[in-house]
């Protein structure tokens, strides 16, 4: 099977200084090191740089010597964080996600970290001011729903993009409340507290931007970063983790992982930034920033998913094409030439969003942001036909959903009617007579004409009326 090794919980487990700031370059941007190392060691990190994957490396010389020869030389564990703030995770998360399965297709074990625990504490990275607090109830929901999106999309990453050309490594889903809830406040602040320094967290980013904001910071958000940490530390000891992604916004965590392992063991370890993914106008595609695409069915459909991507601006899409597709750079390249050449078939944009909309959903998911496109798109009485019940709502989500029974001599405004659809009275009839009325994106003017099966009634059983430009009802024929 293809899930047969997205695990859930379970990797084989491994057996057996002076501030970060007073170095005076404690990362560096990835590609000036990696163009200065061998190519047969930073292989996959200098791919992984010229998709636009990899933005930063810490410590400086990571990406110059040690990390490429780390990877080289045996599969290694990689580990990206997830807080469960929402029941879902975001394109904004995506390129973590994808930056994971890069290398787990290079062989290395990638760990998926669910913070059920760190999202009851809440990181203040880019905040303004502190988050909304989350029930332990809301986090364990939140973390279950996520678990399964993770398992899926590693199960779709391993079924349709993986050539066989060599072994996967595996891929594990953890949740970092299985090694918090054991801990007293007392035993973790003497076991861990003791080796951060109050300087080196006070002059953290995240920290002083949030010191100078009119709400301050709780003393709950400013060890954020000590719980981060130890997840690393934790991952270090249990399945020998030395490398974790994260994105820009997570450098000063990356570092305060990295320098309390240096402390506690002296084993080096290594962060590796990915860039935020932002709009056509900069603004950051995450939840709270009011433009959220889901990745779970029920709050974004992989037709809205497909369309998303369908709609990214030409200046975007190779971009995208290089971040969020696992295509070949090449065939990037190929696919611009063909946009250049006649734009208005905008063969790059459907290429992205059937990649990802595959990648997220899977093919039948795929299948669907098709079937919908066209039943919305080009008016295909076909792909009506072809679509379930539950398509139909995902693509008409404010339409109402309407059981009805079919009887002998239904005609087109009876339909309206029982759907209150239209005004009662002469207004409702005229509105039909007047052309206001579409049913299967055939217009019906005739108010006394009675419902003709497959004209009026798709095959399915369904029929799709529309009054006006953007009221839709769905209704589905129960017969007798």
């Amino acid at each position: 099977m293809a899930a047969s090794m997205v695990r859930s919980c379970c990797l084989v487990p491994r057996h057996g200084s002076s501030s970060l700031f007073r170095r005076t370059r404690p990362f560096l941007t990835l590609k000036s090191k990696l163009h200065r190392s061998s190519p047969a060691h930073s292989g996959l990190l200098l791919s992984l740089n010229k998709r636009g994957i990899l933005k930063e490396s810490f410590p400086a010389d990571a990406a110059q010597d040690q990390l490429p020869r780390l990877l080289q030389s045996a599969a290694q564990t990689v580990y990206c964080g997830f807080d469960p703030t929402a029941d879902s995770l975001h394109v904004g998360n995506l390129l973590a996600i994808i930056g994971l399965l890069h290398f787990r297709s290079a062989g290395h074990h990638v760990l998926a970290v669910l913070g059920g625990a760190t999202a009851q504490i809440g990181d203040p990275s880019g905040k303004t001011s502190e988050r909304e607090r989350l029930s332990a109830d809301v986090v364990e929901e939140n973390t279950r729903s996520i678990r399964e999106s993770l398992q899926r999309i590693f199960s779709n990453h391993e079924l349709h993009f993986h050539d066989g050309s060599r072994p996967l490594g595996s891929a594990t889903v953890l949740n970092n409340l299985s090694w918090y809830k054991n801990w007293g406040v007392v035993g973790f602040l003497s076991e861990a507290g003791r080796h951060f320094r109050m300087g080196t967290m006070l002059s953290r980013h995240s920290v002083q931007a949030r010191l100078r904001s009119t709400d301050g910071m709780s003393l709950t958000e400013f060890t954020y970063q000590v719980f981060q940490a130890y997840d690393f530390h934790h991952l270090n000891q249990i399945y020998g983790c030395k490398i974790q992604l994260g994105g820009t916004d997570q450098l000063g965590n990356l570092m305060s992982g990295h320098e309390y392992i240096h402390k506690v063991t002296g084993e080096e370890v290594y962060g590796l930034t990915i860039p935020l993914v932002t709009s056509s106008v900069g603004d950051k595609l995450g939840k709270t920033a009011g433009n959220a695409v889901w990745l779970n069915r029920d709050k974004t459909s992989p037709f809205e998913l497909y369309q998303f991507f369908v709609r990214q601006p030409d200046a975007s899409v190779e971009g995208y094409l290089k971040l969020f597709t696992f295509l070949p750079l090449a065939e990037v390249e190929k696919l611009m030439e063909q946009q250049r050449e006649d734009p208005s078939k905008r063969l790059a944009h459907k290429r992205l969003a059937a990649e990802v909309t595959k990648l997220v959903h899977g093919k039948e998911g795929l299948e669907s942001a098709k079937r919908c496109t066209n039943a919305l798109y080009h008016s295909s009485v076909q792909a009506l036909e072809e679509m379930s019940d539950a398509e139909l709502q995902e693509l008409f989500r404010e339409a109402s959903f309407n059981e009805l029974l079919l009887e002998p001599g239904t005609t087109v405004i009876d339909a309206c009617r029982k759907v209150n659809a239209i005004p009662e009275g002469t207004r409702g009839y005229r509105m039909v007579s007047d052309g206001a009325v579409w049913i299967n994106h055939k217009q019906a003017d005739k108010p006394e004409q009675v419902l003709i099966p497959k004209l009026h009634i798709l095959s399915n059983g369904l029929t799709l009326l529309r009054v006006g430009k953007k009221n839709f009802y769905i209704i589905k024929w129960v017969s007798l």
